[in-house]
């Protein structure tokens, strides 16, 4: 369900990394229903990435799924040179492309293991805006950037050294972003989830006790679902949201409230 009435320029073209599965595919569709050409960057999966693409066509939409390893600079700079001759300039970017959690702890987690968790969900980011933004002050336009974090961003949970790293380093880098790039009229949000209803969370989705035992933790009673997400992605991404930089929202029903609860 969208809170606003919720309009895009003409002109605009949208980047979605990790838009073969949950908030990215989900943010993708909106995006390509609200008129917006979108390019969906995906990993491994083309199957289900070309999927979200014709559903977006289908639907009188624009968009194209393009293979992006998002770690890799030359892999981010053919994304973008594809959308452009494609669709246009991109002046909208989310970087939702990103590993989950290991689980594994600090003395068992393996180098390659930490530097894959930091070059996806960091460096990934880092690229896909540095490219953005080049392209748009180079054409002296303005642009949004949303970037995908978590709650365990602030909030860190055992066997996260390598995730909640990554995002807490996701969350300055938006913050600085933003306050560079406010006088070229480029916004740079983040988001930051708690529990949603996406292919990370495959264990709960599968097992109905997971599921029931996770969500009783949640102050609202529930996980969310990747399309409420989406639909707080497109606000921050719309002229709707014009005044808005530097900001990280949390999405997640009060979980992140409840970290000193207890005890």
């Amino acid at each position: 369900m969208a809170y606003f009435n919720i309009s895009f320029d003409n002109a605009s073209v949208a980047i979605v990394t990790g838009g073969e599965s949950g908030i990215g595919r989900a943010t993708a569709i909106k995006l390509g229903r609200a008129g917006v050409p979108v390019v969906l960057g995906y990993l491994s999966d083309s199957v289900a990435a070309n999927e979200a693409a014709s559903t977006i066509v289908d639907g009188g939409g624009k968009a194209a799924a393009v293979r992006a390893d998002v770690s890799d600079e030359q892999a981010v700079e053919a994304l973008f040179h594809f959308a452009e001759q494609r669709f246009g300039k991109v002046d909208l970017l989310v970087n939702s492309a990103g590993l989950n959690m290991s689980g594994v702890m600090l003395r068992d987690m393996a180098l390659a293991q930490f530097d894959r968790m930091i070059r996806v969900d960091l460096y990934g980011p880092f690229l896909s805006c540095r490219r953005m933004v080049r392209a748009l002050e180079s054409a002296g336009r303005g642009g949004r950037i949303v970037n995908v974090s978590s709650i365990h961003e602030r909030a860190p949970r055992p066997g996260g050294a390598d995730y909640d790293a990554a995002k807490g380093g996701l969350a300055q880098l938006t913050a600085t972003l933003a306050l560079e790039l406010a006088p070229k009229h480029i916004a740079v949000n983040g988001i930051a989830p708690g529990m949603i209803l996406t292919p990370m969370n495959q264990s709960a989705l599968d097992n109905p006790q997971e599921l029931q035992r996770k969500e009783a933790a949640i102050p609202w009673g529930r996980a969310g679902m990747p399309e409420e997400v989406a639909d707080l992605i497109l606000f921050l991404l719309s002229p709707t949201a014009d005044y808005i930089t530097g900001t990280t929202v949390t999405i997640d029903g009060a979980l992140s409230l409840t970290a000193a609860q207890g005890a």
